[in-house]
């Protein structure tokens, strides 16, 4: 051991990784970051891929981090400022309709009151409705999950046994439409998530899921300044803090075992550092069908890893603005500009649905559902004076194409989908001056997330709490001893929470306790 490199080397140094490397290393531990590009951060980075104009090219929004992990890491006082953003979106339609969705459900349905006023009487219910189904996963959030028997049990003799019943049985489709009378307020309340088949039982379990944003403290919740690489950069800053150090351009190539045990790292130039823990921050199916020699795992093990599903890919556009587009007819008199931060086109029930069936079918959405970002309007240091960035996340997309390839057809599926935009913002293309498209593949090959799974598995009910990643394995171990993960491949799941990474790296420190 006291030839070791380090007592944990982290695989990784997205927030997971790098939110477990400060709690162990305030824990005492020697623990070294390795990350495989020039900035850490992963999905959640700050980039400049125009000159002059920074953008966040994957994560785009704070509204799920942990505020123990804000409190524990100390990020304000790194750097960390989160603009709130309230309303949290505007959701325009094709026929010139609008409302703002606020905080306040009642403020929200004064927004509604307009398109249906039964669909307003109806909302507050809705949104109480989400905020027991969110508290009801919340509160496994910081902790190794439950079985769903065991979920049953700590919930039988309350109200929250009948909730929990409709979460796994009803779909998340027929609870908007019992709900709802207008179908474009139905598609608004229900968004996108990895429910994707939202006529599928279980699929208002996966909604559960996101909708624990609905309890994000307002402070946590919004823009952050510099875009979502000052999550991770305050993050940095804080584990560097602790006496952790971070390399970059240090790719992973091989998890080395010994014995059968994880015991080091080879990278990519052929280093080998040794460390009797290894974290590993990367999705499941990278670790262990790709970083791990398969002679050192169970094959029926590797089969299930490989059953996986990650069918739940996602592209951006990204384009630089010479002057904000024209969304006047979307926005009210006295609307100031910050209320196009965040646009989401989520035109009805039906396109959320055939949206899903394009990419199952390997087909770039022709239903493009998007969540338009334009950030300068709240924060006008990413660009130059006067100028804009907007961003826009689409789902559903195939991670691989039925025809042809992503690097061949981006262009023509971007310029499909400023065409889109544009029968909201008829004069967007005057707007641009440069665009790009990143891809599924794309984000796979730039974060290393598996078919540009940003969450690195679907959140699907047989792969949530004790099931994540695989049953039997949901406790952040693996059946290779001094290896385990740390991802959002595991419990809870996906989106910018710190949740894996805290999870993880308390149960490395309980296993380490118990071998003292």
């Amino acid at each position: 051991m006291a030839d070791n490199d380090a007592d944990c080397l982290i695989v990784g140094g997205g927030h997971n990784g790098l939110v477990a490397a400060w709690y162990l290393a305030r824990a005492g531990l020697k623990v070294l970051v390795l990350e495989r590009r020039p900035v850490v951060g992963g999905a959640a980075v700050t980039e400049e891929p125009f000159p002059g104009y920074r953008i966040g090219t994957c994560a785009y929004i704070a509204h799920m981090l942990q505020p123990k992990v804000i409190h524990d890491l100390a990020l304000r006082d790194h750097g960390l400022h989160i603009y709130p953003l309230d309303p949290a979106a505007l959701f325009p339609f094709p026929d010139g309709a609008h409302f703002r969705m606020w905080h306040s459900a009642q403020r929200t349905a004064e927004e509604i009151a307009p398109l249906s006023t039964a669909d307003a009487k109806a909302y507050p219910a809705w949104i109480r409705f989400w905020e027991r189904a969110g508290a009801l996963l919340l509160r496994y959030f910081l902790r190794e999950p439950p079985t769903f028997a065991q979920l049953a049990a700590d919930v039988a003799g309350t109200d929250d046994a009948a909730l929990l019943e409709t979460l796994l049985t009803v779909p998340l489709r027929d609870l908007a439409e019992r709900t709802f009378q207008d179908p474009r307020l139905a598609a608004a309340a229900v968004g996108t998530g990895d429910f994707g088949q939202i006529d599928a039982p279980g699929s208002a379990l996966t909604q559960a899921y996101f909708k624990t944003n609905l309890l994000t403290p307002d402070r946590d919740y919004g823009i952050v300044r510099g875009g979502m690489g000052g999550i991770t950069q305050a993050m940095a800053a804080a584990v560097t803090a602790a006496g952790a150090p971070i390399r970059t351009e240090a790719p992973v190539q091989r998890i080395l075992v010994r014995d059968g045990r994880a015991c080091g790292v080879v990278l990519a130039s052929g280093e080998t550092l040794t460390a009797p823990y290894i974290l590993s921050n990367a999705d499941p199916k990278t670790t262990f069908l790709r970083l791990v020699d398969p002679a050192a795992l169970p094959s029926d093990f590797l089969a299930a890893v490989a059953r996986l599903k990650t069918r739940s890919a996602s592209l951006k556009v990204h384009a630089v603005l010479k002057r904000l587009p024209d969304f006047s007819r979307f926005l009210r008199p006295d609307d100031d500009l910050s209320r196009l931060a965040m646009i989401r086109i989520m035109p009805s029930l039906d396109a959320i649905e055939a949206s899903w069936r394009d990419a199952m079918a390997g087909i770039p959405t022709r239903h493009p559902l998007m969540q338009l970002q334009i950030p300068t309007v709240i924060d006008p240091t990413l660009a130059p004076p006067g100028a804009h960035v907007l961003s826009a996340w689409v789902t559903y997309q195939p991670a691989r194409l039925r025809e042809g390839t992503w690097a061949a057809r981006g262009r023509e599926v971007g310029e499909r989908l400023l065409d889109a935009i544009a029968s909201y913002a008829p004069d967007i293309r005057d707007c641009i001056e440069d665009w790009l498209l990143i891809s599924p593949e794309e984000i796979e090959s730039r974060v290393g997330m598996t078919d540009g799974n940003i969450r690195h598995l679907d959140i699907l009910p047989h792969q949530m709490l004790a099931a994540r990643p695989l049953p039997g394995w949901s406790d952040y171990r693996t059946p290779l001893p001094g290896l385990y993960l740390c991802g959002a491949g595991t419990h809870p799941g996906g989106e910018v929470t710190g949740a894996p990474g805290h999870n993880a790296a308390q149960a490395l420190l309980r296993d380490r306790r118990g071998a003292a």
